[in-house]
This record gives structure tokens, C-alpha cells and sequence, in this order.
């Protein structure tokens, strides 16, 4: 199996853990949240990345990967603005309408292409957003529903596209920038992702549902729950970070979008939510928007590929041609050399 074949088949493991995993945990979370009551989302997430850590530091204890620090700033602004990314987006969904929020969600594809292009200099073709366009189009048909706007809410929403939008950019890059895993990233960010969460997640929460975490009544059914919703999200994290090291932040946003549709219709089917022609019309759309940006991205790999071999094949011809214009020229010199001897001689005689 060739390098290339290799990635492709770890791209694709890790688009399907991620798909997976994250539909799991929507469903358990929302188990939890719709049926248990337990709707303390900000101090459930550093929980996840609690968890997260304690496994992933057993896992480096038995050596399945190898620590490799590197820049500490860099690690702790990263796991910090990671952190305060999470509890503006809940904030958002605090302040906003769900379709607000959903329009948010939307944002973060679109921004992310204009960071990128301003910033890292990276072009996105126009068949690429053609095929964005349609994708977003067709999960804004699907789930927007109402839109109420205010100061407060729109300057959250702001500010929670913003910061995901780099901390996502940010996870990429690292990874290139340092030669990190995303083990090795999630590993050290972890921690700080996880402290700026719990210091804040207790007050974020009872400040957006006016219930104290700590005074909740946690049976046994919500412990069993709360446990299954941290197990699912050591995947979930650690899928998110190789999604985006391997492929790109916004590839990594439009499988976001194919989640929400899957959650679409597994809500439909399993759980009996409300559901509507809108709401196929627009998820088929979404799909074909999805098909079409998987299409023109490995069109234009391919491209790229064949780009690289050509070049690679042209820098070593060029490396061989001096070689060979100096036998040649040594050649020409030579036989000048000769001819010129021949005449003399003849002059001579």
C-alpha cells in the first residue's frame, strides 16, 4: 500500500470516527438534557475534556503515544481561546433564537474561508464555493426557522464565529507549524481547555438557566448518562483534532453540517421529533452541496498530485542536464582542439 493510499484510508477513519462518535454524543447529551433535565451544557463540556485528558495521559503512561512538548505559549493561548470559543458559543445560544444560533453555526464556514484567504494566502476555487454555497444553503433551509435579533446576542454571535473560526485555523496550523500529532495537541491544550471550563462553566451555566450545577439532584440513571456522555467524548475530541490536522478546518465545518442533518434524521426516526418537507427539502440539498464539495476537493488533490510529480520529474531533469552539457561541451572543446592541431600540422608541413 502506497503513502498515498495510506492517508486516504486514515482521512476516511477519521471522518467516519468523527461522524459517529459526535452523533452518539448529541443523542446522549440530549437524553440527558431533554428527558433528565440536566441542562448544565458549559461545566458537561469541561467534564468531556477533563476525562479527556485523564485518558489520554493513562494512554502515555502505556506508551501507545509519545510526548513531544513544544511552544508553551502557543499551547496555552490555543487551549484557552479554545476554551472561551465553547462558552461564547453556549452564551450565543443563550441570547439568540435557535435559528439565530443556527445562522451562527453558518457563519464560521464563510469567515473561515476569509481568514484563511486574508491570512495563510490559501485559494479556494470557485467550484469549491459553488459547492459551499449549495451546502450552506440547503442546512440554512433545513434548520433555520426564526430569526430574532439583538445587540447583545448578534455581538456574541460575533465573537463566538470569530474565535472558533481561529481556534480551528489554529489547529491545523500547530500541527504543521511544530510536527505535533493530534494526540500529541489535544494532549497538552487539554488541560487548559478543561481549567478555563471549569472556572467558568459553573457561573456560565447558572447564569443561563438560573440553577446551581452542584445543587442538582444526580441520580442513578443521570450519573449512568453523565459517564456515557465523557466516555463518547474522549472520541469525539480526539476525531476532531485529526479531522482537521488531516484535512482543513473548513472540510472539518462541512462535516460538521453533514452531523447535523444525520442528527436531523436520526432525531426523526429514533425520537420522534417534529419534522417537515422543509426539513428533507433541505437536507437534500445540504447532501448534494456535501457530494460536490468531496468530488471537487479530490479532483483538485488529484490535480495537485499529478502537479508535484511533473514538477519532481522536471527538478531532476533539470539537476541532470548540466551533466550532460558538460560531456557535451567537453565534447565540442575537444574535437576544436583536434581540428585546430590538424590544421597547424598541415600548416607545418
Amino acid at each position: 500500500m502506497g503513502e498515498g493510499e495510506s492517508f486516504q484510508l486514515g482521512t476516511i477513519g477519521a471522518l467516519t470516527l468523527s461522524v459517529v462518535s459526535s452523533v452518539s454524543i448529541v443523542i446522549c447529551n440530549k437524553a440527558l438534557m431533554s428527558s433528565l433535565h440536566f441542562i448544565f451544557a458549559t461545566t458537561l463540556t469541561s467534564w468531556h475534556l477533563l476525562v479527556t485528558f485523564c485518558s489520554l495521559h493513562v494512554a502515555l503512561k502505556m506508551r501507545f503515544f509519545e510526548h513531544k512538548p513544544f511552544e508553551q505559549k502557543a499551547v496555552m493561548g490555543f487551549g484557552i481561546l479554545n476554551g472561551i470559543s465553547i462558552g461564547l458559543l453556549n452564551l450565543c445560544l443563550g441570547f439568540n433564537s435557535v435559528g439565530f444560533y443556527q445562522m451562527t453555526k453558518l457563519a464560521i464556514i464563510p469567515c473561515t474561508v476569509m481568514l484563511e484567504t486574508l491570512f495563510l494566502e490559501k485559494r479556494f476555487s470557485k467550484r469549491i464555493q459553488f459547492a459551499l454555497g449549495i451546502l450552506l444553503l440547503g442546512v440554512g433551509i433545513a434548520t433555520i426557522t426564526d430569526l430574532q435579533l439583538n445587540a447583545l446576542g448578534s455581538l456574541l454571535s460575533l465573537l463566538a464565529v470569530i474565535t472558533t473560526c481561529v481556534a480551528q485555523i489554529m489547529t491545523n496550523t500547530i500541527q504543521k507549524k511544530f510536527k505535533v500529532s493530534s494526540t500529541q495537541l489535544l494532549y497538552q491544550s487539554c488541560p487548559y481547555q478543561s481549567g478555563t471550563l471549569l472556572i467558568c462553566g459553573p457561573f456560565l451555566d447558572k447564569f443561563l438557566t438560573n440553577q446551581n450545577v452542584f445543587a442538582f439532584k444526580y441520580t442513578t440513571q443521570v450519573t449512568f448518562f453523565i459517564i456515557l456522555s465523557c466516555l463518547i467524548s474522549i472520541s469525539v475530541n480526539f476525531s476532531t483534532f485529526l479531522v482537521i490536522g488531516k484535512t482543513s478546518p473548513v472540510t472539518y465545518q462541512v462535516l460538521g453540517h453533514l452531523k447535523t442533518c444525520l442528527v436531523l434524521a436520526f432525531g426523526y426516526s429514533l425520537l420522534q421529533d417534529p419534522f417537515s418537507w422543509r426539513n428533507i427539502l433541505g437536507i437534500l440539498i445540504a447532501m448534494i452541496g456535501m457530494i460536490l464539495y468531496s468530488y471537487y476537493c479530490n479532483l483538485e488533490n488529484q490535480q495537485k498530485a499529478v502537479e508535484a510529480a511533473a514538477q519532481e520529474s522536471q527538478a531532476r531533469e533539470d539537476e541532470s542536464d548540466p551533466l550532460i552539457n558538460v560531456e557535451i561541451g567537453s565534447t565540442v572543446a575537444t574535437d576544436t582542439v583536434g581540428q585546430k592541431l590538424q590544421t597547424w600540422n598541415k600548416d607545418k608541413d
